[in-house]
């Protein structure tokens, strides 16, 4: 009899070799390799025994009607907004986040909402027992739904009991690391478990209609645990993130199919659960203090919406050989290229200090138009001129000392007059895009950015001697 084929993968990045080894040569990760049947692991496939002949499939045009509402709404306005304008039926939507970020509690909400709107909702436990789902049901005030719930992690009975029913609006999955299939032969939260787990589901959302959330867990890294397929056999992936010194959660959207990405939903938590946050720019801006030096308000667009936010930067006299640099919430190797335009280009001499970069309430920022915020209030710190409070700051810089333009220039403007903030300081814009006077301050380089705060702070200097002489 021939000996079953094996196969080692590795547990963390899904890396599949022919014999063991203690460090995994794709992610570098040790101790992460174990053996599995080539059967039913990756890429062995159900039955590979035996071929059968393939049966023809019908072919549908694209054009046609359809049956029923494209989109499901769960009332809840930021989780709507993060799904692109609802749930799509049939969908696949993978939740990742931190332990004890928020996640279970969102969900519970969410299916809440739509089983009071008259949608049928299974919620499927894998890590907590019924009673245990109940009790925070009641605390969140959902208790009085109709949400059917299940305590199971067998797949295959969780799709036959979804079989023997009439077929649900939503399926809640939470967690995938708990799931466990008959047709993988390893332990739950592996690799090809998860795999397998989230393939079944997929398969049952595609062919029934019903969509499907799917609970993750992130590694210390941040990213979903498991292999990086799972995220591409999904239609939508969101990160529900948040930090733990601070009141608020940001649900970011960075895959989905049916809708645009980089979109985000922001919640605040309190006693009851998930609060909406229907204007996040006054949550972040909340407790500033606009008469200090370093601090800058920076406008940023996440997906359609314009976001408010304080970028706050400390320059102080260094003791040490090598200066620091400690950066929170914005990209490191980006305030790296921002200091050394201002020291090539602008003359701030920044080499025997350190710096110390924050943005205010634990938001986090990609996009490149911040770059301008953040060379103001460097320069602001560095000098000791507050900045006006009542003005903006976003563009692009250029390794030339140029500011470049960036998109959604009007919209940010349009978000900072209905918050009270009368200036702009923001690259050029085209003669399409031209403001009313008096709002919006175009700069060319950064050289005159930095000439601008100095030139304020000489001014009031000269005003204050003036009164004191008087």
């Amino acid at each position: 009899m021939a000996k079953p084929k094996s196969t080692f993968v590795c547990q963390n990045c899904g890396n599949v070799t022919s014999r063991w080894q203690g460090k995994c040569e794709a992610c570098g990760e040790w101790n992460t390799i174990v053996e599995e049947n080539a059967a039913g692991g990756i890429g062995g496939g159900p039955q590979r025994g035996s071929l059968r002949k393939g049966k023809p499939v019908a072919l549908m045009p694209l054009s046609g009607e359809l049956e029923e509402a494209p989109r499901i709404r769960t009332r809840i306005a930021e989780f709507d907004r993060a799904t692109g304008g609802g749930i799509v039926r049939g969908s696949a939507i993978l939740i990742g986040g931190d332990p004890g970020i928020g996640k279970s509690t969102l969900l519970m909400q969410a299916a809440a909402g739509l089983s009071r709107a008259g949608h049928k909702v299974v919620y499927v436990s894998g890590e907590e027992a019924v009673a245990q789902v109940r009790l925070r049901a009641q605390r969140l005030q959902a208790a009085e739904t109709d949400v059917q719930l299940m305590a199971e992690t067998n797949v295959e009975d969780i799709l036959a009991t979804l079989a023997q029913e009439r077929r649900p609006d939503l399926v809640i999955i939470d967690s995938i690391q708990t799931l466990w299939s008959d047709m993988a032969d390893s332990a739950p939260g592996t690799v090809t478990q998860v795999r397998s787990g989230v393939q079944s589901l997929v398969r049952y959302a595609k062919s029934s209609g019903a969509a499907v959330i799917l609970v993750g867990h992130v590694t210390k890294d941040g990213q979903i645990a498991g292999p990086r397929v799972v995220e591409h056999m999904v239609d939508a992936v969101l990160y529900f993130e948040g930090e733990g010194g601070h009141h608020f959660r940001i649900l970011r959207t960075v895959k989905n199919r049916f809708g645009p990405t980089d979109e985000i939903g922001v919640f605040e938590m309190s006693d009851i659960g998930l609060r909406e946050v229907a204007n996040p720019s006054e949550l972040f801006l909340g407790e500033r203090n606009s008469k200090a030096p370093g601090a800058a308000v920076f406008a940023g667009m996440e997906g359609t919406r314009p976001v408010l936010v304080e970028i706050q930067a400390l320059v102080a006299p260094t003791s040490l050989g090598t200066p620091r640099r400690a950066v929170v919430g914005w990209d490191g190797a980006r305030l790296a290229m921002v200091l050394a335009v201002l020291e090539a280009h602008c003359g701030v001499r920044l080499g025997s200090h350190d710096v110390y970069l924050n943005v205010a309430g634990g938001y986090r920022i990609s996009e490149p138009a911040a770059d301008l915020a953040v060379a103001a209030a460097l320069v602001s710190s560095l000098s000791g001129v507050a900045l006006p409070p009542d003005c903006v700051y976003f563009g692009e810089i250029s390794l030339s000392g140029a500011v470049r333009p960036v998109a959604h220039a009007a919209q940010r403007m349009k978000e900072a007059e209905k918050l009270g903030f009368a200036q702009s300081v923001l690259p050029q814009l085209s003669d399409g895009q031209r403001m009313r006077d008096g709002v919006a301050h175009e700069i060319e380089s950064l050289p005159h950015l930095a000439a601008a705060v100095a030139g304020s702070g000489r001014r009031r200097d000269e005003a204050r001697s003036l009164d004191y002489d008087s």
